[in-house]
């Protein structure tokens, strides 16, 4: 039986009389590819800021691999990149790698940099580079690059997919997929429905701070008559509308 890499039980999250979450509940089994998805200001962020403990639970709880969510030590086996991925702009790219795998006891090995750098389509040239004269696209590729060297049971991507370029976005989803062939537990967000339904075992759907669908994108395209995740998806949230 697979271990619960992510349980959320009854989470709460209120700013003043504003409820950005209310009593969401779902499980993600180690090993899982389980993508989060909803419209902008759904509490998608809100949910991860929670998980990570960057602001305080109103109620509920958040287990990571059986420990509160709250003890850093629960941490230790998860890696994570955000959504707005703003590295110190004057580290160079490898300053940047060493700097994050040092925070996390993990020996930098300047081969495996470079071959993950590859495997984004980054020129070896940015290692020497400060991260001031990154594009958008370079930025992200590093953060990805980083996120992925530090070799965790579990990953946390909101948004990985952002300011990418086709061809490192076709590379992104092959080493997710790789991920996925090593038993990673992948939890991420991303607006791409299409690559929510190629990569993900299980999604949830959260509209307005709650949760409207937990489950496989087979079971939520006949739950809600779509053709596609996407169709499937509008259907959704809009028959949360009508029903409101």
């Amino acid at each position: 039986m697979s271990e619960i890499a992510l349980q959320f039980s009854g989470v709460v999250k209120s700013y003043g009389r504003t409820q950005a979450l209310r009593d969401v509940s779902f499980d993600v089994a180690e090993g899982e590819f389980f993508g989060l998805v909803g419209v902008n200001g759904a509490g998608k962020t809100t949910l991860l800021k929670c998980l990570l403990d960057f602001c305080n639970l109103s109620a509920g709880t958040i287990q990571i691999f059986g420990t509160p969510h709250h003890l850093t030590v629960a941490r230790r086996r998860l890696a994570f990149l955000p959504e707005r991925f703003n590295p110190p702009y004057y580290l160079t790219g490898e300053d940047f790698i060493r700097y994050v795998l040092g925070m996390q006891s993990t020996p930098y090995d300047r081969a495996e940099a470079e071959h993950m750098l590859r495997a984004f389509d980054l020129d070896l040239s940015a290692l020497k580079l400060p991260v001031r004269a990154y594009s958008k696209g370079m930025t992200q590729k590093l953060g990805l690059a980083a996120c992925l060297l530090s070799r965790k049971d579990l990953y946390i991507l909101d948004e990985p997919a952002s300011g990418l370029d086709p061809k490192a976005h076709a590379l992104l989803k092959a080493r997710l997929q790789e991920l996925k062939r090593q038993s990673c537990t992948v939890f991420f967000t991303s607006h791409a429905l299409a690559d929510v339904a190629e990569l993900s075992d299980r999604i949830a759907v959260i509209h307005a701070g709650s949760l409207r669908f937990a489950g496989t994108p087979a079971a939520l395209c006949e739950q809600h008559g779509g053709k596609t995740l996407e169709q499937a998806f509008l259907n959704c949230i809009d028959d949360i509308a009508q029903t409101a």
